[in-house]
Protein backbone atom coordinates (compact mmCIF):
# COMPACT_ATOMS: atom_id res chain seq x y z
CA UNK A 1 0.00 0.00 0.00
CA UNK A 2 1.51 3.38 -0.99
CA UNK A 3 2.42 5.68 1.88
CA UNK A 4 0.32 8.44 0.31
CA UNK A 5 -2.80 6.28 0.48
CA UNK A 6 -2.24 5.46 4.14
CA UNK A 7 -1.67 9.15 4.87
CA UNK A 8 -4.93 10.03 3.08
CA UNK A 9 -6.89 7.56 5.23
CA UNK A 10 -5.37 9.01 8.40
CA UNK A 11 -6.26 12.55 7.28
CA UNK A 12 -9.88 11.56 6.77
CA UNK A 13 -10.17 10.40 10.37
CA UNK A 14 -8.20 13.08 12.21
CA UNK A 15 -11.34 14.36 13.93
CA UNK A 16 -12.25 10.97 15.42
CA UNK A 17 -11.82 10.33 19.14
CA UNK A 18 -11.04 6.73 20.00
CA UNK A 19 -11.92 5.65 23.54
CA UNK A 20 -10.09 2.72 25.14
CA UNK A 21 -10.49 1.22 28.60
CA UNK A 22 -7.91 0.20 31.21
CA UNK A 23 -7.83 -3.41 30.05
CA UNK A 24 -7.05 -2.40 26.46
CA UNK A 25 -4.25 -0.11 27.67
CA UNK A 26 -2.79 -2.95 29.76
CA UNK A 27 -2.91 -5.21 26.70
CA UNK A 28 -1.04 -2.53 24.71
CA UNK A 29 1.65 -2.35 27.41
CA UNK A 30 2.10 -6.10 27.05
CA UNK A 31 2.27 -5.82 23.24
CA UNK A 32 4.98 -3.17 23.47
CA UNK A 33 6.96 -5.25 25.94
CA UNK A 34 6.74 -8.39 23.80
CA UNK A 35 7.87 -6.47 20.68
CA UNK A 36 10.56 -4.23 22.16
CA UNK A 37 11.22 -5.51 25.72
CA UNK A 38 10.40 -1.97 26.90
CA UNK A 39 7.89 -1.27 29.68
CA UNK A 40 5.99 1.96 29.16
CA UNK A 41 3.57 3.71 31.49
CA UNK A 42 -0.19 3.52 30.70
CA UNK A 43 -0.22 6.95 29.03
CA UNK A 44 2.76 5.86 26.92
CA UNK A 45 0.81 2.89 25.57
CA UNK A 46 -2.33 4.88 24.83
CA UNK A 47 -1.47 5.40 21.15
CA UNK A 48 -0.94 1.66 20.59
CA UNK A 49 -4.22 0.82 22.33
CA UNK A 50 -6.06 3.40 20.23
CA UNK A 51 -4.49 2.21 16.99
CA UNK A 52 -5.38 -1.41 17.74
CA UNK A 53 -8.99 -0.52 18.45
CA UNK A 54 -9.28 1.71 15.36
CA UNK A 55 -7.84 -1.00 13.11
CA UNK A 56 -10.13 -3.67 14.60
CA UNK A 57 -13.28 -1.51 14.48
CA UNK A 58 -12.68 -0.56 10.85
CA UNK A 59 -11.36 -3.97 9.70
CA UNK A 60 -8.28 -2.39 8.16
CA UNK A 61 -5.65 -4.57 6.51
CA UNK A 62 -2.63 -3.89 4.34
CA UNK A 63 -1.74 -0.52 5.90
CA UNK A 64 1.18 0.56 8.08
CA UNK A 65 0.44 2.70 11.13
CA UNK A 66 3.00 4.62 13.15
CA UNK A 67 2.38 5.45 16.81
CA UNK A 68 4.54 7.05 19.47
CA UNK A 69 5.39 5.26 22.71
CA UNK A 70 6.70 7.35 25.55
CA UNK A 71 7.28 7.38 29.27
CA UNK A 72 8.70 4.74 31.55
CA UNK A 73 7.01 6.13 34.65
CA UNK A 74 5.66 2.80 35.86
CA UNK A 75 6.58 1.26 39.19
CA UNK A 76 7.19 -2.42 39.79
CA UNK A 77 4.13 -2.91 41.99
CA UNK A 78 1.83 -1.77 39.18
CA UNK A 79 3.03 -4.54 36.89
CA UNK A 80 0.92 -7.11 38.75
CA UNK A 81 -2.24 -5.16 37.94
CA UNK A 82 -1.17 -4.62 34.32
CA UNK A 83 -0.45 -8.32 33.77
CA UNK A 84 -3.76 -9.34 35.33
CA UNK A 85 -5.85 -7.00 33.20
CA UNK A 86 -3.97 -7.46 29.92
CA UNK A 87 -5.51 -10.88 29.23
CA UNK A 88 -9.05 -9.52 29.46
CA UNK A 89 -8.13 -6.46 27.38
CA UNK A 90 -6.72 -8.68 24.64
CA UNK A 91 -9.80 -10.95 24.83
CA UNK A 92 -7.55 -13.82 25.88
CA UNK A 93 -9.49 -14.37 29.11
CA UNK A 94 -13.18 -14.56 29.97
CA UNK A 95 -14.48 -14.14 33.52
CA UNK A 96 -17.65 -15.96 34.57
CA UNK A 97 -19.89 -16.24 37.60
CA UNK A 98 -21.57 -19.65 37.34
CA UNK A 99 -24.19 -21.49 39.38
CA UNK A 100 -23.78 -25.26 39.66
CA UNK A 101 -25.52 -27.91 41.80
CA UNK A 102 -24.02 -28.37 45.27
CA UNK A 103 -23.20 -32.04 44.92
CA UNK A 104 -20.11 -34.24 44.49
CA UNK A 105 -18.87 -34.26 40.90
CA UNK A 106 -20.44 -30.95 39.86
CA UNK A 107 -17.04 -29.24 39.50
CA UNK A 108 -15.94 -31.94 37.11
CA UNK A 109 -19.13 -31.72 35.03
CA UNK A 110 -18.67 -27.98 34.67
CA UNK A 111 -15.01 -28.35 33.62
CA UNK A 112 -16.07 -30.95 31.06
CA UNK A 113 -18.48 -28.35 29.64
CA UNK A 114 -15.61 -25.86 29.37
CA UNK A 115 -13.56 -28.46 27.53
CA UNK A 116 -9.78 -28.58 27.48
CA UNK A 117 -9.41 -24.83 27.57
CA UNK A 118 -6.97 -23.37 30.05
CA UNK A 119 -8.54 -22.33 33.36
CA UNK A 120 -6.89 -19.17 34.68
CA UNK A 121 -8.81 -18.98 37.95
CA UNK A 122 -11.35 -21.06 39.89
CA UNK A 123 -12.78 -19.84 43.20
CA UNK A 124 -15.47 -21.46 45.33
CA UNK A 125 -16.62 -21.69 48.95
CA UNK A 126 -19.54 -23.72 50.29
CA UNK A 127 -22.50 -21.55 51.28
CA UNK A 128 -25.73 -23.37 50.37
CA UNK A 129 -26.83 -27.00 50.47
CA UNK A 130 -28.59 -26.75 47.08
CA UNK A 131 -26.44 -24.66 44.76
CA UNK A 132 -22.88 -23.36 44.48
CA UNK A 133 -21.58 -20.15 42.94
CA UNK A 134 -18.12 -20.27 41.39
CA UNK A 135 -15.90 -17.54 39.93
CA UNK A 136 -14.04 -18.82 36.88
CA UNK A 137 -11.47 -17.39 34.48
CA UNK A 138 -11.21 -19.17 31.12
CA UNK A 139 -8.34 -18.77 28.64
CA UNK A 140 -9.44 -17.83 25.10
CA UNK A 141 -7.27 -18.57 22.08
CA UNK A 142 -9.58 -17.06 19.45
CA UNK A 143 -10.83 -13.88 21.09
CA UNK A 144 -14.40 -12.70 20.58
CA UNK A 145 -15.30 -15.68 18.40
CA UNK A 146 -14.41 -18.18 21.12
CA UNK A 147 -16.03 -15.95 23.76
CA UNK A 148 -19.34 -16.20 21.89
CA UNK A 149 -18.89 -19.94 21.38
CA UNK A 150 -18.39 -20.54 25.10
CA UNK A 151 -21.45 -18.43 25.98
CA UNK A 152 -23.48 -20.58 23.59
CA UNK A 153 -22.14 -23.83 25.05
CA UNK A 154 -22.95 -22.88 28.63
CA UNK A 155 -26.42 -21.66 27.65
CA UNK A 156 -27.14 -24.86 25.74
CA UNK A 157 -26.01 -27.03 28.67
CA UNK A 158 -28.26 -25.13 31.07
CA UNK A 159 -25.65 -23.61 33.40
CA UNK A 160 -26.96 -20.30 34.84
CA UNK A 161 -24.08 -17.82 34.49
CA UNK A 162 -23.14 -14.16 34.32
CA UNK A 163 -20.40 -12.89 32.00
CA UNK A 164 -18.19 -10.74 34.26
CA UNK A 165 -15.50 -9.92 31.69
CA UNK A 166 -16.55 -6.25 31.56
CA UNK A 167 -17.58 -5.95 35.21
CA UNK A 168 -15.13 -3.54 36.83
CA UNK A 169 -16.08 -4.38 40.41
CA UNK A 170 -15.70 -8.08 39.74
CA UNK A 171 -12.27 -7.60 38.16
CA UNK A 172 -10.96 -5.25 40.83
CA UNK A 173 -12.46 -6.72 43.98
CA UNK A 174 -14.80 -9.71 43.83
CA UNK A 175 -12.29 -12.09 42.23
CA UNK A 176 -10.06 -11.63 45.29
CA UNK A 177 -12.88 -11.90 47.83
CA UNK A 178 -14.66 -15.12 46.83
CA UNK A 179 -14.59 -17.44 49.81
CA UNK A 180 -14.69 -16.67 53.51
CA UNK A 181 -15.88 -18.77 56.42
CA UNK A 182 -18.83 -21.10 56.00
CA UNK A 183 -21.44 -22.16 58.55
CA UNK A 184 -22.33 -25.79 59.22
CA UNK A 185 -19.29 -27.27 57.50
CA UNK A 186 -18.50 -30.60 59.15
CA UNK A 187 -15.42 -32.81 58.87
CA UNK A 188 -13.57 -30.38 56.60
CA UNK A 189 -9.89 -30.94 55.92
CA UNK A 190 -7.74 -28.52 53.94
CA UNK A 191 -5.08 -29.61 51.44
CA UNK A 192 -2.64 -27.84 49.11
CA UNK A 193 -1.87 -29.60 45.83
CA UNK A 194 0.63 -29.06 43.02
CA UNK A 195 0.36 -30.51 39.52
CA UNK A 196 2.03 -29.96 36.12
CA UNK A 197 0.40 -26.96 34.43
CA UNK A 198 -1.11 -27.42 30.97
CA UNK A 199 -4.50 -26.97 29.27
CA UNK A 200 -6.95 -29.47 30.75
CA UNK A 201 -4.81 -30.12 33.83
CA UNK A 202 -7.51 -28.86 36.20
CA UNK A 203 -10.08 -31.22 34.69
CA UNK A 204 -7.60 -34.10 34.98
CA UNK A 205 -7.07 -33.21 38.64
CA UNK A 206 -10.81 -33.22 39.40
CA UNK A 207 -11.25 -36.55 37.64
CA UNK A 208 -8.44 -38.01 39.73
CA UNK A 209 -9.89 -36.71 43.00
CA UNK A 210 -13.16 -38.45 42.18
CA UNK A 211 -16.65 -37.93 43.62
CA UNK A 212 -16.55 -39.96 46.84
CA UNK A 213 -16.14 -36.85 49.00
CA UNK A 214 -17.66 -33.40 48.77
CA UNK A 215 -15.38 -30.46 47.92
CA UNK A 216 -16.31 -27.59 50.24
CA UNK A 217 -13.61 -25.08 49.26
CA UNK A 218 -11.61 -24.66 46.07
CA UNK A 219 -9.12 -22.05 44.94
CA UNK A 220 -6.94 -22.24 41.87
CA UNK A 221 -5.13 -19.52 39.96
CA UNK A 222 -2.81 -19.85 37.00
CA UNK A 223 0.40 -17.96 37.82
CA UNK A 224 2.11 -18.75 34.53
CA UNK A 225 4.53 -21.20 36.13
CA UNK A 226 5.21 -24.85 35.32
CA UNK A 227 3.06 -26.04 38.22
CA UNK A 228 -0.55 -25.31 39.11
CA UNK A 229 -1.43 -24.82 42.77
CA UNK A 230 -4.76 -25.63 44.39
CA UNK A 231 -6.15 -25.10 47.86
CA UNK A 232 -9.06 -27.47 48.47
CA UNK A 233 -11.39 -28.29 51.33
CA UNK A 234 -12.68 -31.87 51.42
CA UNK A 235 -15.41 -33.10 53.77
CA UNK A 236 -14.23 -36.42 55.20
CA UNK A 237 -15.94 -38.30 58.07
CA UNK A 238 -13.40 -39.45 60.66
CA UNK A 239 -13.99 -43.09 59.83
CA UNK A 240 -12.98 -42.42 56.19
CA UNK A 241 -9.77 -40.51 56.91
CA UNK A 242 -7.48 -43.46 56.20
CA UNK A 243 -9.30 -44.16 52.94
CA UNK A 244 -8.88 -40.54 51.79
CA UNK A 245 -5.19 -40.45 52.65
CA UNK A 246 -4.58 -43.70 50.76
CA UNK A 247 -6.45 -42.28 47.76
CA UNK A 248 -4.43 -39.06 47.77
CA UNK A 249 -1.19 -41.00 48.01
CA UNK A 250 -2.18 -43.09 44.97
CA UNK A 251 -2.90 -40.01 42.85
CA UNK A 252 0.77 -39.05 42.62
CA UNK A 253 0.19 -35.33 43.13
CA UNK A 254 2.42 -33.43 45.52
CA UNK A 255 0.25 -32.31 48.45
CA UNK A 256 0.31 -31.22 52.07
CA UNK A 257 -2.44 -30.83 54.67
CA UNK A 258 -3.18 -27.31 55.95
CA UNK A 259 -6.06 -28.00 58.34
CA UNK A 260 -4.06 -26.61 61.27
CA UNK A 261 -2.89 -23.50 59.39
CA UNK A 262 -3.79 -20.36 61.44
CA UNK A 263 -4.78 -18.51 58.24
CA UNK A 264 -7.45 -21.17 57.64
CA UNK A 265 -8.66 -20.92 61.24
CA UNK A 266 -8.91 -17.14 61.07
CA UNK A 267 -10.50 -16.61 57.65
CA UNK A 268 -11.94 -19.84 56.21
CA UNK A 269 -13.10 -22.24 58.92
Amino acid sequence: MPVSETFRICQEHLDEIIVVDNDEICAAIQDIFEDTRSIVEPAGALAVAGAKKYIADNTITGHAFVVINGGANVNFDRLRHIAERAAVGEQREMLLGVEIPEEPGSFRKFCEAIGRRGITEFNYRYSDARKAHIFVGVELRHGAEEHAELVGNLTQLGFPFVDLSDNEMAKLHVRHMVGGSAAKIENERIFRFEFPERPGALLDFLKAIGTDWNISLFHYRNHGSDFGRILAGIQVPNEESDELEAHLADLGYSYSEESDNPAYAMFLS
